[in-house]
């Protein structure tokens, strides 16, 4: 079946195609994918996916085609974005028709997906990739009328996104059990593309460093004070432990403030995949206090990795996390305690080998490409009726 996946992060994707997921997919599915990217100018692209690359670049039966964006969220650039989903998007189904749209988020992305569905009668499936109910007011600690509107625009995308999609790609199971007008919009539940294969786990020679970690952004809403807190109350007990906080972090005076000048905290800066996943590694407990999210792809690369977790009770984490068994649940917010957990981790290398070694099973068992692949491919299926199928490789 031929496909058409439109993509709202401005990521680039891997080099590697063993960890490019539309290569993987190319067993079952061919299309195109409309990718915008940070790169400022082609050369600069092709500096890393090869000469030729752009403006289209082929990956098994998937086509990339590329959107410079420079990484600047301007009002303007995100219009020209949206322009560019319209435009591209009809002009290669007149070439040659899919048989199903797949959107990154149920925002602004998934809108245009809907119009898409509309102009060309195409089949549509929506991801959502967060926890709508929180979106927005989560964003800050005391949410004001900018934040109520934001949480205003999803809901309303959410709605508009989902109703005139034929199928959801939920994260976990009570994605949207907020929104009763949804419920009965058929979904298909399955984790996040995470390439656990490729992620190696530290061998005997190389035992995990005495450091917390925590990668994610923006650092409020992951819940980044709620560990800063809880890593001072228990670090006078551990003096060999530190914390490392890696992201992309815009406000990090505000970060800085919450520190207050510990020499034991260190803010890494927001670095490439195979970077983070090397810090990751050598970590000995991954923590993700987020106070919203969709599912936490950083668990699972953790848990690939044999690293133990502790996250909060919101949004998909249960889904990854199982509490007592690969790690710790928390409140979301609860200082105490993610400090309890902490010292029960920190304080117990057994337990910490013990949950990293189930998750590192569950992760390579369950969450692995091949899941994703077939349950993705399941998704499409279950969403278009084989009469209808233009492919010539279906």
């Amino acid at each position: 079946m031929r496909i058409l996946y439109i993509h709202a992060t401005v990521v680039p994707p891997p080099t590697d195609l063993l960890t490019d997921r539309f290569f993987l997919l190319s067993e079952h599915l061919e299309g195109d994918v409309l990718q915008p990217v940070w790169f400022q100018t082609a050369e600069e692209l092709e500096a890393v996916f090869g000469p030729g690359s752009y403006p289209v670049h082929s990956v098994g039966r998937f086509r990339y085609h590329w959107f410079l964006s420079n990484g600047v969220q301007t009002r303007r650039r995100r219009l020209e974005i949206f322009w560019f989903y319209l435009r591209k998007g009809l002009q290669l189904s007149r070439e040659r028709r899919y048989d199903c749209i797949v959107a990154y988020s149920h925002l602004t992305t998934g809108l245009l997906a809907g119009v898409l569905k509309l102009l060309t009668g195409t089949r549509l499936i929506i991801e959502i990739a967060t926890s709508p109910e929180f979106v927005g007011i989560t964003d800050v600690p005391k949410p004001g009328w900018r934040e109520w509107s934001k949480k205003a625009y999803s809901d309303l995308c959410l709605h508009l996104s989902m109703l005139l999609a034929n199928r959801a790609h939920f994260l976990y199971p009570e994605q949207v059990s907020a929104y009763p007008l949804l419920r009965r919009v058929p979904n298909t539940v399955f984790h996040e593309f995470v390439p656990v294969s490729s992620i190696d786990r530290p061998g005997a020679g190389e035992a995990s460093e005495p450091y917390v970690l925590f990668v994610g952004a923006p650092w409020y809403l992951k819940g980044v004070d709620v560990l800063t807190k809880a890593f001072l109350k228990v670090a006078p007990d551990y003096p060999n432990i530190s914390l490392k906080l890696l992201g992309y972090f815009p406000d990090i005076q505000s970060l800085q403030a919450l520190i207050g000048g510990s020499s034991r905290i260190e803010v890494l800066k927001a670095r490439p995949n195979p970077e983070t996943l090397e810090v990751i590694r050598r970590a000995a407990v991954l923590v993700l206090p987020s106070r919203c999210e969709g599912m936490g792809r950083v668990l699972i690369e953790a848990m690939a990795a044999g690293i133990p977790l502790i996250g909060s009770r919101v949004g998909g984490i249960p889904s990854v996390l199982e509490d007592g068994v690969n790690g710790f649940l928390v409140p979301a917010g609860d200082v105490e305690a993610l400090s309890a957990k902490l010292r029960q981790l920190l304080g117990d290398a057994g337990l910490r080998r013990q949950m990293g070694d189930r998750g590192y099973e569950r992760a390579h068992c369950e969450l692995n490409e091949q899941v994703y692949v077939e349950r993705f491919t399941g998704m499409v299926e279950a969403t278009v009726p084989s009469s209808n199928s233009t492919s010539k490789f279906s």
